[in-house]
């Protein structure tokens, strides 16, 4: 191996220092953020079972809705036609008018359901970083300056892989790990050279990108990774 330029000695504790930085990672990092994930779930069931409340509202409007159009053709058939009419409309109006009011607290319920899963990991990143920063000082056995320690951030949360860049199209979907900030977000949308990127949170791929352009699908998470590491062990 050393006649190929290879220092086994080095090459292992590269392996095995990456070795304890996934093992901390899973441990202070992703199961904390899956008990948060589990609190927040409850949130969330709740508010869809208020939307659930929301639509049988709008079923029970829609009953009274309709018995209210009832009546009023049994009263528009002793009425003039311009009478007919305007009961008519009137119903309709109620009916519309519920729908509406249950589309509006459903779509409201889920808006606010994301949005407070992605503040809680976006609040999550500096902790992340943090612990990710320390374990590589721990390794290297000195203190990594500014820029460094940016980078490495930068290059686990954000960085798009080689491949993904190769691929062809005007629009595509990037998942990451935790929200990215918006000068990650123009970054990468400049290194795909994409017109409109769609950006996707799931915490689940512990960190790296999924890119997908049309049915292409690039994925340099960290979760694939450890996947694909397990495998070639087993």
């Amino acid at each position: 191996m050393e006649a190929l330029g290879i220092n086994i000695g080095y090459l292992l504790m590269q392996i095995f220092g990456i070795g304890i930085l996934i093992l901390l990672l899973t441990g202070l990092v992703y199961r904390p953020l899956l008990r948060v994930l589990h609190e927040r779930k409850a949130k969330i069931a709740k508010g869809l079972e208020d939307a659930r409340q929301a639509a049988i509202a709008r079923d029970n409007a829609d009953a009274d809705a309709k018995k209210i159009f009832d009546e009023a053709r049994a009263e528009a058939a002793r009425m003039r036609q311009d009478a007919s009419v305007q009961a008519e409309n009137q119903a309709n109006g109620i009916i519309a008018q519920a729908n509406q009011e249950a589309k509006e607290i459903l779509a409201s319920a889920r808006k606010d359901a994301e949005g407070e899963r992605d503040q809680i990991l976006a609040d999550l990143r500096g902790q992340v970083a943090s612990i990710a920063i320390a374990a590589a000082n721990k390794l290297v056995g000195e203190s990594l300056d500014v820029s460094r320690q940016r980078a490495i951030i930068a290059d686990f949360f954000a960085k798009v892989p080689a491949d993904a860049t190769r691929l062809i199209g005007t629009s595509g979907d990037v998942t990451s790990a935790l929200p990215l900030t918006d000068a990650e977000q123009a970054e990468i949308k400049k290194a795909l050279n994409l017109e409109t990127v769609n950006f996707k949170v799931n915490p689940a791929i512990l960190g790296g990108l999924i890119v997908r352009v049309g049915d292409k699908v690039v994925d340099s998470s960290v979760a694939s990774r450890m996947s694909a590491m397990r495998d070639s062990l087993a």
